[in-house]
């Protein structure tokens, strides 16, 4: 298993209910809002959690994505990779913008915790943590759906984790003018995430 430290994780801490710390640890929500902001806008952020878990994410460098844009497919987008109930047009704040992403963060990993229980059930989540961050960061991209049915899944649940995070890659592709197609960018993320997964594995 990994022992690399995490930034901003305090000892002695217990998370609130409901925080991405309390859904998935404090090891993979740290690295979490690190990991897509990057993945989804090419930032840089700091983060620090509180005992209870609560982020203060610091904005260091990078383009913000505070207005609505279409992304690759063609898809109103904003903040840092925000599809949800976003309209051309709309604009937001920086606050805004990192409450949407806690949000997102606390779906998507509830949904990675639900279809996992060697995830769920595992007695200690913080010695998996990034394993566990790829698994949500991969699914923050591809929407819970994709990742419950995927062979990902699978694999996790029936204890072949390697394997599991081996077939992250595939998720490679986007629909770009009607067409399903390899996105380099997508095929970058899946490798970075691939070998984060790997991490937590003996």
């Amino acid at each position: 298993m990994s022992n690399d430290k995490k930034p901003g994780i305090s000892r002695g801490r217990k998370a609130a209910a409901g925080s991405l710390a309390a859904i998935v640890g404090f090891s993979a929500a740290a690295s979490l809002f690190v990991l897509v902001p990057k993945d989804e806008s090419g930032r840089t952020v700091e983060v620090e959690l509180a005992d209870d878990g609560k982020p203060t994410v610091t904005h260091i460098r990078g383009k913000q994505y505070l207005k609505a844009y279409l992304d690759v497919a063609g898809i109103p987008t904003a903040c840092d990779g925000i599809i949800k109930n976003i309209k051309m047009g709309q604009t937001f704040t920086e606050e805004q913008c990192a409450a949407k992403l806690e949000r997102e963060l606390v779906i998507h990993a509830r949904g990675v915790m639900r279809c996992t229980p060697a995830f769920r059930n595992h007695p200690d989540k913080e010695a998996i943590g990034d394993t566990i961050a790829a698994t949500v960061s991969l699914t923050y991209n591809i929407g819970i759906g994709g990742y419950c049915g995927s062979s990902a899944a699978r694999a996790f649940n029936r204890g072949d984790w390697r394997h599991a995070c081996d077939r992250f890659l595939p998720w490679n592709k986007a629909r770009v003018r009607g067409r399903l197609r390899v996105v380099r960018g997508l095929k970058l993320r899946r490798e970075r995430e691939r070998k984060l997964c790997l991490k937590s594995i003996a």
